[in-house]
């Protein structure tokens, strides 16, 4: 018999989107409830989903924001350790969060997340991609995951089967181009939504460029290289990642001489556009560093 997922959140269940048509609150006159009410204790919520966990029977799902994950460490690194099937769902990932301003906007956590051992990090661009990486964590028995969302509403992406098929290898080609690619763009998230706006503005239409979404950079990295290759062949060094949060960790990926569309500050207090605009997540902003790697003025 299979486990049964079972689910909670640490005081955020409406803003988290984890209180679904069929979940069932523990209550004193709920003996068939499928949902935890943890309140405001992050590190308590994931403590004793690692308990669940080897306890046996359920595979749980905790959620919070993802700022919210500082207080949990402790206990995300005991799942990693332990190599036990523990789902941390984090949303409100970045400073889209907007007005509840920089104490709540997540900048260092995604990269953080990915640096423990053993810790599968999803991010994801849109449903489809969404659907899946919940499907990989389900399907990942010997370890956690973090799955990733942010607050917008984000962009459905066309995709062909193929396409679809190869989300759950991390990273994949979502936008190809005739012959070989002039420059790479790499994107996560929310992200990718812009990073495709900008490759079909009127400014780079003309551009052999190759949209690669990585919803997940630990689930790549683990892939044969020649998967690997196939996605960000070695010859091309005009590479650009573009991703709102801090930019250490995509180096590996562009290498020293290509861009990183990044923050690497802390955010500020104001609807989420403004934001995006302010810290230079806009399509002018990709299309300066398309440009930028073609030497075109």
């Amino acid at each position: 018999m299979l486990p049964e997922l079972f689910g909670g959140s640490a005081d955020l269940g409406g803003s988290n989107g984890t209180e679904w048509s069929g979940y069932k609150p523990m209550r004193a006159e709920s003996p068939d409830a499928n949902y935890i009410n943890y309140g405001v204790r992050e590190f308590g919520m994931s403590a004793m989903m690692n308990g669940i966990v080897l306890h046996g029977g359920f595979i749980p799902f905790g959620a919070t924001f993802l700022v919210f994950s500082e207080y949990a460490r402790n206990a995300l690194r005991m799942a990693a350790l332990m190599k036990i099937q523990s789902i941390f769902v984090y949303t409100h990932d970045s400073i889209g969060l907007g007005e509840d301003g920089p104490t709540h906007q997540a900048v260092e956590q995604i990269p953080t997340l990915r640096m423990i051992p053993n810790m599968r990090v999803w991010r994801p661009c849109d449903t489809v991609e969404t659907a899946v990486c919940w499907k990989a964590a389900i399907e990942h028995r010997d370890g956690p995951s973090c799955l990733v969302f942010s607050r917008q509403g984000l962009k459905y992406q066309p995709r062909s089967p193929e396409q679809i098929d190869a989300i759950k290898r991390g990273g994949y080609i979502l936008r190809d181009c005739a012959g070989i690619p002039d420059v790479i763009i790499i994107a996560t998230g929310s992200e990718v939504e812009l990073v495709m706006a900008a490759c079909e503005s009127e400014a780079l239409e003309n551009q052999n460029i190759r949209v690669v979404s990585m919803p997940s950079t630990s689930v790549f990295d683990r892939q044969p290289q020649e998967y690997k290759d196939e996605v960000l062949p070695p010859g091309i060094s005009a590479r650009i990642a573009v991703e709102a949060a801090v930019t250490e960790g995509w180096y590996k990926y562009v290498g020293s001489d290509g861009i990183i569309i990044g923050i690497d500050t802390f955010g500020e207090s104001a609807p989420a556009k403004e934001l995006f605009a302010y810290f230079g997540f806009t399509v002018g902003k990709v299309v300066e560093a398309v440009n930028g790697l073609l030497g075109i003025d």
